[in-house]
């Protein structure tokens, strides 16, 4: 039984990985057309749970794209400057879409594994009970 409760923190740390990656997706688009604005990124770190003998996964600090915002022009913008120019943002939308397809992924296969481990357990249960 304690294998099946290491399941359920496995599938539940990534899970939690993921909707907090797909937080920082859904942040970066809706700040697609804003000036300055960088790309939000996370990385995923292994993570040892002493009391359950596991490693599970856990969301690392966001990371701010360092790339050079590009320089678009529209002189008709408030924020251009004296040649028609302002900065924009890091964020590509189709990478966005791409992460964010992925993500979705990942953690519909955390929930396929936690349903799993959840009906192997009631179907112990039930064995038990006869």
């Amino acid at each position: 039984m304690a294998d099946l409760f290491s399941t359920f923190a496995i599938a539940a740390s990534g899970m939690d990985a993921q909707s907090r990656r797909m937080r920082h997706v859904t942040e970066n688009i809706a700040n697609a057309d804003t000036p300055g604005y960088r790309r939000k990124t996370i990385d995923f770190t292994a993570q040892l749970d002493r009391a359950r003998h596991v490693t599970t996964v856990a969301a690392g600090p966001v990371q701010l794209d360092r790339g050079e915002l590009p320089r678009i022009y529209d002189p008709g913008h408030a924020l251009a400057d004296e040649d028609g120019y302002y900065r924009g943002s890091t964020v590509n939308t189709m990478v966005e879409m791409a992460d964010a397809r992925e993500a979705g992924r990942s953690y519909e296969a955390n929930l396929a594994m936690f349903d799993q481990a959840r009906q192997m357990s009631q179907s112990l249960l039930d064995l038990l009970r006869r």
